[in-house]
Formats: C-alpha cells, sequence, structure tokens
C-alpha cells in the first residue's frame, strides 16, 4: 500500500533449506571459477588505471620539474582524497546491488544504480571548492607559490577527472554484481593505450605542455565511462537496467546513511598511509625516510591492485548469496576467497624477502634510500602478507552489509592504537631516525584487523536474511540470524 513501509524477505526459500549436497572438491572448482570471473577483469581494470596515473606522471616530468611537483602534489594530495570519498560512498552499491541481484530482484539493480547517481554527484558538487581553490590551499599548507600556482592550474583540470570517477566507479559495481565485468578490463585496456599515444603525441611530439598533457588524462579516464554508459542503458543490460524512474528520488535517505558508512569504512584505510608519509616528514633525516617509505607504499600500491581485485570478488559472491539466502554459500565463498588471496600474498611475501633492497633500485640510485628499504624488506613483505587478506574481509563486509562496523574497527586499529603509538614512538621516545617504526604501525594494525574482520565473517550470528521494503527502496535485514550451519 503507497505511503506504507512494508517490509518483505527477498526469498520465501533459502537455497540452504533446499539442502543439496555436492562433493567438496566441485564446490571449491565451482566458486574458484565463480570468484575468478570477478577478480581477473577487476585487477586488470585497476593495473590500468593506477597505470593512466604513472604514464601521465612520467610525461608531466618531461615538461619541467616544477610542473611534476605540483602534478604530484595535486594529485596525491587532492585527488585521492576526493576518489577515496568517491569510492567509499560508492562501495554502498556493492551491497545493494548484489544481494538485490542474488535475490533475483533484477529491476531494483538499475534503481540503486541511478540513486547512487545522485547521491556521488551531490558529493562531488560539495568538493568543488577544493579544486577551484587550490592555489590559495597549498600556499596555506607551505607550499612553495610558484608550485602552488601551477597545482591550481593542473586541480581545474582535474575536475572532470574527478566527476569520471562517479560513473567510472558506479558501472563498475552494477556490472560486478551480474559478473559482467569483462567488458571494463577491455575498455581499461584501450583507453591506457590511448592515452599512451595521446601523452607522446600532444606532450612530446607537439610540446602543448601542461593542456596536451591534462586533455589525454581526461580522456584516458572518459573513455571506458562513456562505454560502459552505453553499455548499461542501451541494451547490454536488459534484466536490470529497465530505463530511468523516477524511483531513484525515492528514500534516498537510507541509501546515503549506506554511503556515508561506506565511504566511512574505506577512507579511514586510504588516509593512513597518507598520515604516515605526513609523520615521516617530521622526522630526523627525513628526506630519506620519506624516499623509503614512499617506495615501500608505492610496492605495496602496486600488489594492493591485485587484493582490490579479490576485495571486488569477495563482495560480489558474499552478496549474490546472501541474496539467494544462503549463508553457508557466502561463508564458503569468504573461505576460498581468503585462500586463493593468500596463496598469491605467500608468494609474493617470498619474492620481496628475498629481493629485499634490489628492488629499490627500480625507484632510485641513491644507496642510503637503498639500504633503509633493503632494512625495511622483512616487515614490507610481512605488510604484503597481511594486505593480502584485509581487502578481501573488507569486501566481505561490502557484501554483507557491515560499513559501520568495519569504519569503527578501522578508526581503533588505525587511529585510537596505530597512529597515537607512532606520535610516542617519533616524539616521546626520540625515535625520529627509525621509519622501521611507522612501517610496524603499518602491520600490526593491519594484523588486528584482519583477525578482527575474519572472526566476525564466520560468525553465524552476523549473517542476516536480505530484505527490501516494498516499495523497493532499500535494502534491510531481519533482526534475528538467518540461518545455521
Amino acid at each position: 500500500m503507497a505511503g506504507e513501509e512494508i517490509n518483505q524477505k527477498l526469498l520465501t526459500k533459502t537455497v540452504e533449506a533446499e539442502g543439496e549436497e555436492v562433493p567438496l572438491k566441485s564446490k571449491i572448482w565451482t566458486e574458484t571459477k565463480k570468484m575468478w570471473v570477478v577478480a581477473a577483469p577487476a585487477t586488470f581494470t585497476r593495473f590500468s588505471t593506477f597505470g593512466i596515473n604513472v604514464v601521465s606522471q612520467a610525461f608531466i616530468g618531461h615538461i619541467g620539474s616544477t610542473e611534476l611537483a605540483a602534478y604530484s602534489l595535486v594529485f596525491t594530495v587532492l585527488l585521492r582524497f576526493a576518489n577515496g570519498v568517491l569510492l567509499g560512498m560508492a562501495s554502498a552499491l556493492e551491497t545493494l546491488c548484489g544481494q538485490s541481484f542474488g535475490a533475483k530482484q533484477y529491476h531494483m539493480l538499475g534503481v540503486y544504480l541511478q540513486r547512487s547517481w545522485i547521491v556521488l554527484i551531490m558529493c562531488a558538487i560539495l568538493m568543488l571548492p577544493i579544486f577551484v581553490f587550490t592555489t590559495p590551499l597549498l600556499e596555506l599548507l607551505g607550499q612553495e607559490a610558484y608550485i602552488a600556482e601551477v597545482g591550481g592550474t593542473i586541480s581545474l583540470w582535474l575536475i572532470p577527472v574527478m566527476f569520471s570517477s562517479i560513473a567510472s566507479y558506479t558501472c563498475q559495481m552494477f556490472l560486478q554484481a551480474q559478473s559482467k565485468n569483462v567488458l571494463i578490463a577491455y575498455l581499461a585496456a584501450a583507453s591506457m593505450t590511448i592515452h599512451l599515444f595521446l601523452s607522446w603525441l600532444w606532450t612530446i611530439k607537439y610540446r602543448y605542455g601542461i593542456p596536451g598533457a591534462m586533455i589525454s588524462t581526461i580522456l584516458a579516464y572518459w573513455i571506458p565511462n562513456i562505454g560502459q554508459l552505453f553499455f548499461v542503458t542501451c541494451g547490454g543490460c536488459r534484466e536490470t537496467w529497465k530505463g530511468f524512474s523516477f524511483l531513484a528520488f525515492k528514500d534516498l535517505w537510507p541509501v546515503v546513511k549506506l554511503s556515508v558508512s561506506s565511504g566511512a569504512m574505506l577512507c579511514l584505510e586510504l588516509w593512513y598511509n597518507t598520515v604516515l608519509v605526513l609523520l615521516t616528514g617530521n622526522m630526523e633525516n627525513a628526506e630519506v625516510a620519506i624516499d623509503a617509505l614512499s617506495i615501500c607504499l608505492n610496492i605495496n600500491g602496486w600488489e594492493m591492485m591485485i587484493s582490490l581485485g579479490f576485495l571486488a570478488a569477495a563482495s560480489v559472491r558474499v552478496s549474490n548469496e546472501l541474496g539467494r539466502g544462503n549463508a553457508k554459500g557466502a561463508k564458503f565463498a569468504i573461505l576460498v576467497t581468503v585462500a586463493t588471496s593468500f596463496l598469491l600474498g605467500v608468494l609474493l611475501f617470498l619474492v620481496f624477502l628475498f629481493l629485499r633492497g634490489k628492488i629499490a633500485y627500480l625507484f632510485t640510485e641513491n644507496l642510503e634510500v637503498v639500504h633503509a628499504v633493503s632494512d625495511l624488506s622483512p616487515l614490507l613483505a610481512c605488510s604484503i602478507l597481511l594486505n593480502s587478506i584485509q581487502p578481501v574481509l573488507s569486501g566481505v563486509a561490502l557484501g554483507a552489509g557491515w560499513q559501520s562496523i568495519v569504519a569503527y574497527v578501522n578508526i581503533a586499529c588505525y587511529y585510537l592504537v596505530g597512529i597515537p603509538v607512532g606520535v610516542v614512538l617519533g616524539y616521546v621516545f626520540g625515535m625520529q631516525v627509525k621509519v622501521r617504526n611507522l612501517l610496524y604501525l603499518l602491520t600490526f594494525p593491519t594484523l588486528f584487523q584482519n583477525s578482527t574482520l575474519f572472526l566476525h565473517g564466520m560468525s553465524n550470528s552476523h549473517y542476516q536474511i536480505p530484505r527490501v521494503s516494498g516499495s523497493g527502496c532499500c535494502l534491510e535485514h531481519s533482526s534475528k540470524p538467518s540461518f545455521s550451519s
């Protein structure tokens, strides 16, 4: 009835109730195939997107050192901040679309996609002043006036890049929920190739400077988005996209709340590394410390591209199974995805443990920095091992709708323990020269976070029956546990 809030179970009969018995080997093989259908394209897409940033930075470096410093500063501080907020808020779509698709509520996926567009566009508009007033903001933070001036010019070019993230993140999650994200990988590869050519053409051959490099960057971000939007709205998703609907403007508040929880969950993780770098900058021999920690975080960043692919897979598999009413299937998906990602993490752990400082020569020829990285290699290897698990568990949280819980866990692990301990070690006990201590602070909070999330994920009492309101407004959960093992 109109105007009434009526809750309905997504499924009247759970999959578990059917009592299907499948051999363990077959279950593992089937689940592994489903996982890689999502994880492989997602990983490749993230590598390609990361590569676009590397290519832009490399070609801007040929323009001049001031331009390179300004671009690096604006990209690291402003764009990463904005994209972190948008990615976090868009992650609510993983929960909503994944569970609706599993419950065969296909028509709701398109509505959730449109609601997410509305919420993220409003959020992006609120962040516009940061990009418009970049020059005075950077000067206020103590940057040189000439770098701040160039940074202000570059930040205006990055506004279309920020808005491209809205279409990129939401369409990716919409398609991932349906395991249709192979298209995204093809588009990302094409975009990367075009970007490489146009950057060379406009920056090196014709020397158009910053405008040439930034136009190429904007096109590289928007080309895949145009392809995704065309695919979604023009027949590629007939079951889940029924056209634009006025339902998108109804009951936005539950979507906003879930988006804010998702944003808090992911941003608290993304910003922690930035805080570590800021702490390092206040140490003695700060230049070597920053260089060494930055190299370690760069290596961690490349490894995280793999882990984020598994994050997407975990989110999709868990949300799909919970939408079907299959808590056992969700927990089995967790075990398979965590085990696969962990095995890859062990392999990378051994590689970086044995290479030690040799890998630093890819980034620098400064022997002091190389020795510092060599000293940090065991901790870096441990961090990589732990980071092979943590994003997967975050994906589980997104799939199950635990964003608020994980946000509290992140606050406790990183900000109530990690950063205060770092400040005490660095300033009270005078350990300024020990950048190793800050890498400990990257490792130990992650270990505690992994343990907490894994125990939470494997607990029966936290899996609940997904529900949807009668108007199809927003997924909810019943007040009691859904299924027992």
